[in-house]
């Protein structure tokens, strides 16, 4: 087998654009810098909006039941 084929596997800081830091291991060489992270995602703070789809499929609905129940056939 080839010796010394992986690259290396270094430790390299995280730095996301809310301010936080952490440390990771990567074969990336230097820092990485990201937009967004687990710390100020809305999924993982708990702060993520739910849309009201209901509003929608009942305004999809009043809109075509004018229609009627018309289908088109091949």
């Amino acid at each position: 087998m080839k010796a010394a084929i992986h690259p290396a596997y270094n430790e390299v800081r995280v730095h996301c654009a809310c301010g936080h830091i952490f440390t990771t291991r990567s074969t990336h060489r230097g820092d990485i810098h990201v937009e967004i992270c687990s710390n100020c995602h809305p999924f993982f703070t708990g702060k993520q909006k739910l849309v009201d789809t209901a509003g929608r499929v009942e305004r999809f609905r009043r809109k075509y039941a004018k229609v009627g129940g018309t289908t088109v056939s091949k």
